[in-house]
């Protein structure tokens, strides 16, 4: 697991290797993420947007931006949390993934960058 806490959003991070769905062979290596936000600020805060940067260890990087996640914009009240899982395909073995979110307080209206910390995508075989 990976955890960064920026403005009082907490991102934790936990990333499975998905060797069912991979083809080695193929140079398909799929993995899968859950990311879990939590409201530790005394503010309610909305999540707007969502921006990643993808290493793939073949030397190439994909930028993925988007309303959301998963098709939704979540509302996080003090001391709530909202998980979602996802997924990332990469045609090597090893990479990693980080990014932001912007966020909304939605008293104000103010908006900020919450980071989302890397997170190294490694296939299970690669760690023996």
């Amino acid at each position: 697991m990976t955890t960064k806490i920026t403005l009082g959003i907490k991102i934790s991070v936990f990333v499975y290797y998905q060797s069912e769905y991979s083809n080695p062979e193929r140079e398909h290596f799929m993995f899968s993420y859950k990311v879990r936000i939590e409201n530790l600020s005394d503010q309610p805060v909305q999540l707007l947007e969502r921006h990643w940067d993808i290493f793939d260890s073949i030397g190439e990087t994909t930028t993925v931006d988007g309303a959301g996640v998963v098709g939704e914009q979540p509302l996080l009240n003090p001391g709530d949390i909202h998980e979602y899982v996802s997924g990332c395909n990469l045609k090597s073995d090893l990479g990693y993934m980080q990014g932001y979110y912007k966020m909304q307080r939605t008293l104000d209206n103010s908006q900020f960058n919450v980071i989302i910390p890397r997170f190294n995508l490694i296939s299970t075989y690669k760690l023996n």
